[in-house]
């Protein structure tokens, strides 16, 4: 009678909310990483705005998935295209950024034939994080914020203590600690970002992929993205390493997720998340599959998904 009792107990309990993930806002609906794309995924009802972090000159986070002004969705003061990869946003102030227009993409790049649906928004600017955190004001979104630096980084972005040290700051500012995760691939800002505020839950990015690899396996000294911490010390279990990282989340490329590597994850006590998923297909196989969130350019798909399965997100 005591086991059917508990079992009725845990049958009563609510199922766990689904955390929806809006990539770099709607990226597949609006200008990817401006505030009419985060205004889009909360109209839509996402669960988290995800979202990419430069810094300027002047120390100041900025909104930007590329540490440099990118030709195929970045317009001059003149109102023309870059003809060609413009400097480091670490290199100019935050005066300076804001003569760019990031509305549209560039019609004549390979890249605009990726996102048909995107719908322009002529005269957005690189917005800073503290206008995306103003954004929340009301209601119950979170934020995932990505610290764009990589290990060959150099001097086109902060160093990993200077740059965690930043979103620290801003985030405690914002009041919003309980309501932001800190991603990255470079592991070295969470790390960073776990020693000057533990409370911060922080997500470990990985891909293994032809094009990209920051896992790589067979390097002998462990992979330079991992903040010193050998994936060979860890039996070549990345769930593993990804929880002695003092990570909460796994966030993982969708094509290199398995159900043998998600249950070893949740195993570990891991949240797993799925990016960059938009085929309504996949976006159901992963949910069926039970991973703990995704993230996607079309957030308004994966609701369509998540509503047929019955599956609670936060209003």
């Amino acid at each position: 009678m005591a086991r059917y009792l508990i079992l009725l107990a845990v049958l009563a309990l609510p199922a766990a909310a689904f955390d929806l993930e809006g990539h770099r806002g709607t990226r597949g609906l609006a200008p990817e990483n401006t505030l009419a794309a985060f205004q889009r995924a909360l109209a839509i009802g996402v669960t988290t705005l995800e979202t990419d972090m430069a810094v300027t000159q002047d120390g100041v986070l900025v909104i930007s998935h590329d540490p440099y002004l990118n030709p195929d969705i970045v317009r001059g003061p003149d109102g023309g295209w870059l003809a060609v990869r413009g400097p480091a946003i670490h290199s100019l102030t935050l005066e300076e950024l804001s003569r760019y227009d990031i509305g549209r993409l560039n019609p004549a790049s390979a890249y605009a034939k990726q996102f048909p649906l995107q719908e322009a928004v002529d005269g957005q600017r690189f917005p800073t994080l503290s206008q995306v955190f103003a954004l929340g004001a009301g209601n119950a979104v979170r934020f995932d914020i990505e610290t764009k630096i990589t290990p060959t980084s150099g001097g086109d972005t902060p160093d990993p203590a200077t740059f965690a040290k930043l979103v620290v700051a801003a985030v405690q500012q914002a009041g919003v600690e309980n309501r932001v995760t800190v991603q990255s691939f470079d592991w070295r800002t969470l790390l960073a970002v776990k020693k000057l505020a533990p409370a911060i839950p922080t997500a470990c990015l990985t891909i293994e992929s032809p094009n990209e690899d920051t896992v790589q396996r067979q390097a002998a000294n462990g992979s330079p993205w991992h903040a010193g911490l050998k994936l060979a010390n860890f039996g070549g279990s990345l769930p593993k390493l990804v929880a002695a990282a003092g990570c909460t989340y796994w966030s993982v490329f969708w094509r290199n997720l398995t159900p043998a590597a998600l249950a070893e994850a949740h195993a570990a006590g891991l949240e797993v998340l799925v990016w960059t998923v938009n085929d309504p297909r996949d976006i159901a196989r992963f949910v069926d599959m039970g991973v703990d969130g995704l993230v996607t350019d079309y957030p308004d798909r994966a609701r369509k998904v998540l509503g047929e399965k019955g599956v609670p997100i936060p209003q």
